[in-house]
């Protein structure tokens, strides 16, 4: 099985994937931190020097790689959902967690997270509030429509979300596969 985590940069993805990996004895793997190992380019710079479409095809190539190893917590970019291949992926490979967090919770963690400045780009020509909202209710439509589970991680430590997903996959279709 793969459990696959969907949602917005700062929904908890990074923190709680190896966690949750842990727990079940899997191994983790973060899409972003894999495409800048094998580009050897932070995500911003993928998209300065070749765009979102050209960071988008790297991604669905990453995450087609990825896919071919079973007994794995993969968490993807926030945009990842947006390709209708990676999309399929997701849902053939198992569970969909989609970690959800309201505006203002992302907004205080992506300003809290000193990576984000220097590897993530901007998606849009907005200010970073207005782009956050944009960008959510561009989305969440699309997470909404992958996820199996969806995880509120508002006000929720990263240890009490993987309690909340372990108890939710126990009790649906896929704990008992």
């Amino acid at each position: 099985m793969i459990i696959t985590l969907i949602g917005f940069r700062g929904s908890g993805k990074s923190s709680v994937g190896p966690l949750l990996a842990e727990r079940l004895g899997m191994s983790f793997v973060d899409t972003d931190r894999q495409i800048e190992q094998q580009t050897q380019q932070s995500i911003a710079e993928i998209f300065a020097e070749q765009g979102e479409k050209q960071f988008r095809e790297v991604e669905a190539e990453m995450l087609q790689a990825i896919y071919q190893k079973e007994n794995q917590v993969v968490a993807t970019g926030g945009g990842a959902v947006l390709n209708p291949q990676t999309q399929l992926l997701i849902q053939q490979k198992g569970p969909a967690i989609w970690l959800q967090a309201d505006v203002e919770t992302t907004l205080k963690r992506i300003q809290k997270d000193q990576a984000t400045a220097a590897t993530r780009p901007a998606l849009t020509n907005l200010d970073f509030r207005q782009e956050v909202v944009t960008l959510l209710n561009q989305r969440e439509p699309i997470y909404r429509s992958l996820s199996d589970i969806r995880i509120d991680t508002n006000n929720a430590t990263p240890e009490q979300i993987v309690e909340n997903i372990l108890a939710q996959l126990a009790t649906s279709d896929w704990g008992n596969r």
